[in-house]
């Protein structure tokens, strides 16, 4: 797995992806009126651009239908998606896999609409290694095993899942979940 193209310790596919973008990516300007979606790779991004397609368009297939998906959603970090967003008018749907420290920082200063996909990273793991193994956008790991030690010490595509929140952010995620799941029934969330 060494063709990955390494931008501050972090791997990315090197197909679609080069140094420049991800260098001048915290210097997009993040709109008032845009919709971000941040996710780990694999972690229900494409759902999510569907899901949120359809909810902006009342449930009319048609632009989903017409429109490729890298198109009415790109991310920001590869070539032809930061392109896209840098010239898009208007409010902007707009996908990312971006560690948050390496996300625009106008982002913290906008009233953007965030939405952040969280998936277990069983099935993080698993779908990677299916996706990466039918691809060309990476070299195919060798076996399941070798997928799952290089996972485990931190180097999956952008980042390392478990560290991809700060200390921070994940006090603060766990400090609103608490805070807006109080009159759910107890036992309801199995890590209770």
């Amino acid at each position: 797995m060494s063709d990955y193209l390494w931008f501050e310790g972090i791997p990315f596919p090197s197909l679609g992806y080069k140094r420049e973008i991800l260098e001048n990516c915290d210097k997009i300007v993040i709109r008032d009126e845009d919709t971000v979606i941040l996710t780990y790779p694999k972690s229900g991004t494409n759902w999510m651009i569907e899901i949120v397609c359809l909810i902006q368009t009342k449930g009319n297939p048609k632009w989903i239908q017409s429109v490729p998906i890298w198109e009415r959603s790109p991310w920001i970090e590869s070539q032809h998606g930061y392109e896209l967003s840098i010239n898009r008018e208007g409010p902007r749907l707009i996908s990312s896999h971006l560690p948050i420290h390496l996300f625009p920082k106008s982002f913290f200063s906008s009233k953007a609409k965030v939405i952040f996909v969280i998936r277990n990273p069983r099935d993080v793991l698993v779908s990677g290694y299916f996706f990466l193994h039918k691809t060309n956008f990476v070299k195919n790991p060798q076996s399941f095993g070798a997928y799952f030690e290089w996972f485990l010490k931190g180097n999956g595509t952008t980042g390392d899942w478990k560290n991809y929140f700060t200390v921070a952010q994940a006090e603060a995620f766990d400090k609103v979940f608490q805070e807006k799941m109080v009159g759910f029934p107890p036992g309801l969330f199995p890590w209770q």
